[in-house]
């Protein structure tokens, strides 16, 4: 007997098949160099740019088709105060894309400066302490002077015993 498909499907699946034609119109096969783009360059450099298209040179129209296209150019949005270090990190981003694709798809980088924009990361919630776990925190920080490093110990605290109550149940 067969299972009937369930109806809820992950928005994952869809993403793709919205955005591939404006994703095409950049030269983008699929969003996955925007959506890796923290993991291909790494969390530092993906707060400061941002892949903005991928320009591929037109083949020749008698080219054979089973060939390699050549090595196409990134164009990366970069914000003006860090555009002349990632000039000279072009060649370690260039060879980490190509390392991300398996083969060497990109052979120059061009940059354009301009605001990136950022996705705020949600700060974790934290499930309110009974008074008895607010005072154990209070009592645990409470002979720190420095005001910063006691805010600091009271947070981690909070977190610690709030995790703790989670797993009991």
């Amino acid at each position: 007997m067969r299972r009937p498909r369930p109806l809820a499907r992950p928005l994952a699946e869809f993403l793709d098949v919205c955005l591939s034609p404006s994703l095409a119109a950049q030269g983008f096969a699929t969003s996955d160099i925007i959506m890796a783009w923290p993991d291909i360059v790494g969390e530092r450099l993906a707060a400061f740019t941002q892949p903005l298209k991928i320009e591929w040179k037109r083949k020749a129209p008698h080219a054979d088709p089973e060939t390699r296209p050549d090595p196409a150019t990134l164009v990366i949005r970069v914000e003006s105060a860090f555009a002349l270090e990632l000039q000279h990190m072009a060649p370690t981003i260039i060879d980490r894309v190509n390392t991300y694709y398996g083969w060497r798809c990109i052979g120059k980088m061009v940059l354009k400066q301009g605001p990136v924009r950022r996705v705020e990361k949600k700060r974790p919630f934290l499930p309110a302490l009974t008074p008895a776990d607010r005072e154990k925190v209070d009592r645990a920080v409470q002979p720190i002077e420095e005001e910063a490093l006691k805010a600091a110990l009271d947070r981690l605290g909070q977190a610690i015993v709030s995790s703790g109550s989670r797993t009991k149940a």
